[in-house]
């Protein structure tokens, strides 16, 4: 009888385990890990690791959306160096971040324009030798869903339309090959 007793209690708990592991809803698979995306042929997001916290490099805002440009280490260094204006190509190693917002009004101070929801973040990554047939850069576009805080490679059905390769800004940057790809300059501070 004890050995019932026994068996049936390591049973309810077999079970419990189970269901709380397999449960849909659960917060491990409630949450993304946007580190495991990839472009097709291109970059991943986890060679961005950290990106939220590089520095700024400049700020833009057109229509109903607004952005911040950041740089890691090597691209700061790149620009206090004089690119793109100095006619160098950037280094291999240079990435760049664009975080889009939609905007809203700041509640605080009438006629002020903040972020809102996140839409998106766009990457950009010198490596000459990958990216040899794109100016020596390799792109990527992520949409950023808010309900459920995940991201998902772009497509022609983004706004604007993206590619989802390597070399979905290749076009768009030609306009701006003679500055290296790169449209964004350094704000003065």
């Amino acid at each position: 009888m004890r050995a019932l007793k026994y068996f049936c209690a390591l049973s309810s708990c077999t079970i419990l385990v189970v269901f709380i592991a397999v449960r849909p809803d659960s917060a491990a698979q409630a949450r993304q890990d946007k580190y495991t995306l990839k472009v097709p042929g291109g970059l991943a997001f986890s060679e961005f690791r950290g990106y939220e916290s590089w520095q700024l490099i400049s700020i833009s805002h057109g229509g109903p959306v607004m952005a911040a440009t950041l740089g890691n280490p090597v691209m700061i260094k790149a620009y206090m160096d004089g690119l793109p204006g100095n006619g160098k190509p950037f280094p291999d190693g240079a990435k760049m971040a664009k975080i889009h917002w939609s905007t809203k009004d700041l509640e605080t101070l009438p006629g002020s324009t903040v972020p809102a929801t996140q839409q998106n973040v766009d990457f950009m990554m010198k490596d000459s030798k990958r990216f040899a047939d794109s100016g020596g850069w390799g792109w990527a576009a992520f949409e950023y869903d808010a309900k459920s805080d995940t991201f998902t490679l772009a497509t022609t059905a983004a706004k604007p339309p993206q590619g989802n390769d390597a070399k979905c800004g290749f076009a768009c940057h030609t306009t701006v090959k003679n500055r290296d790809y790169v449209f964004t300059s350094y704000g003065h501070r």
